[in-house]
């Protein structure tokens, strides 16, 4: 149990620093729904590819509300990052930006891209360690 809640601290920690790093606000509910996404991603490999269908309901639980309304305030989220945020971070973790005049990541693309950043991470660090 206690390296189960040190996995969880370890890696909310990282997500959180990445969406900082990305330019999301913290000040948006998106924010957090967009954090759950990505942790509840992590725990559960099934997620990624049922947004709709299982993740979206999950955190809309989680925060007594509707899906709806944690689809919206994730894109806002990702939309506002895209529009405000760093394109460094963007160019370098999703291969283009809004400067290149590309469309801002899906909801699904930018949940995937950043639970595969944290797998890829720690699958260095593991190596590293070994």
């Amino acid at each position: 149990m206690q390296q189960q809640n040190y996995c969880r601290s370890y890696n909310i920690t990282k997500v959180t620093g990445l969406l900082h790093r990305m330019g999301v606000p913290a000040h948006l509910k998106g924010y957090y729904y967009l954090r759950s996404a990505i942790m509840i991603s992590l725990q559960e490999n099934n997620m990624v590819s049922s947004v709709t269908k299982l993740l979206y309901p999950k955190i809309a639980k989680e925060y007594f509300t509707t899906e709806q309304k944690v689809e919206r305030g994730i894109r806002n989220a990702i939309e506002v990052a895209w529009k405000h945020g760093s394109p460094d971070f963007f160019e370098a973790e999703f291969g283009y930006s809004n400067v290149a005049g590309c469309d801002r990541p899906s909801n699904s693309e930018c949940i995937a891209r950043v639970v595969d950043h944290i797998r890829m991470e720690e699958m260095l660090e593991e190596e590293i360690l070994a």
